[in-house]
């Protein structure tokens, strides 16, 4: 058994602390919402107050959470992770949030004595409850040594990709395929759909096809019933694809399909679909193009039967 910390308790992070509880190990935890940590504090966590406490409580501690606002609030405040570590621990940080907010946090973590690993996962809300995420992992391969052991519990995948900054680069690079991807597939449905074609008949047909990725296979039916609860949100979404064009930029490195899927979910922002799934950018390309006919001006018989001629 070891003393685990688990800070961001949300739909990813609670299925991963589930998961090391069930293991056997001790596990301490903290959530912005306390309410969402109760069915955890039912099977055995511990709840703490404040990030501080966790990170004092656990030889190890995870954190999970959304975004570079949310990483800098439990990592630097007066009472966030941060002040809790001491020289040894381990904190593996598997937040998706900006390579240089990962570069500059490592630094401060070798500072108190302490190791950073970032871990960022391809997988969704099912990957993590069931164990079978992708975790990438950037940092000392001597602390993923120590730490692999409790990885595995959480994915089918540990791989080691290099530096802090470097994993989180290529968690990026997924993550805009996973929105190309399903921007493409939604746009071919919706073709055969209003083309008359039966739209689970079309999907079941592309999928069967090259296109058919494992992804677009497993949230294919989230476009015939596109769920309240998210696996991922259209919102999060958008923070990845704007971290991604960001680093693009100082990269050098053109993302046309990226910058089209922002303005794409932009819309969809707009239209109230900011926390459903992913899934649901098939629902706003129908609305987009529903209000485009309503908005067609009419043709007039006179016009239509006209012969334009050469």
């Amino acid at each position: 058994m070891s003393r685990i910390g688990f800070v961001g308790l949300g739909a990813m992070g609670s299925r991963l602390a589930g998961r090391l509880l069930a293991a056997g190990h001790q596990v301490y935890g903290t959530n912005r919402t306390a309410a969402k940590a109760a069915p955890l504090i039912a099977r055995g966590l511990t709840w703490c107050e404040t990030p501080r406490e966790v990170a004092r409580s656990a030889e190890v501690v995870f954190s999970m959470v959304t975004d570079d606002a949310a990483l800098a609030t439990v990592a630097c405040s007066r009472d966030g992770i941060l002040a809790g570590l001491t020289p040894g621990k381990v904190w593996v940080d598997m937040s998706t949030v900006s390579p240089h907010a990962a570069r500059a946090l490592a630094g401060r973590v070798e500072r108190l004595g302490a190791a950073l690993l970032s871990a960022p996962v391809s997988g969704s809300v099912p990957s993590a409850e069931q164990g079978t995420l992708e975790i990438m992992v950037g940092g000392d391969p001597r602390v993923l040594a120590r730490v692999e052991p409790l990885l595995r519990l959480l994915g089918r995948r540990v791989i080691r990709v290099g530096t802090n900054d470097q994993a989180l680069l290529l968690k990026l690079a997924i993550n805009i395929s996973l929105a190309e991807q399903m921007l493409a597939f939604a746009e071919g449905v919706l073709l055969a759909e209003r083309g008359g074609i039966d739209r689970k008949l079309a999907m079941q047909v592309m999928l069967g096809t090259a296109v058919g990725s494992p992804m677009l296979k497993a949230r294919a039916p989230l476009i015939l019933d596109l769920p309240q609860d998210a696996w991922f949100s259209l919102r999060l979404v958008q923070k990845d694809l704007r971290l991604a064009l960001d680093a693009a930029r100082s990269l050098h490195v053109p993302l046309p399909g990226a910058a089209v899927a922002d303005e794409l979910v932009t819309v969809a922002q707009k239209l109230g679909y900011g926390e459903r799934d992913l899934a649901g950018l098939f629902e706003v390309l129908a609305q987009i193009g529903a209000k485009g006919e309503r908005e067609r001006p009419p043709v007039s018989r006179a016009t239509s039967d006209a012969n334009p001629g050469p």
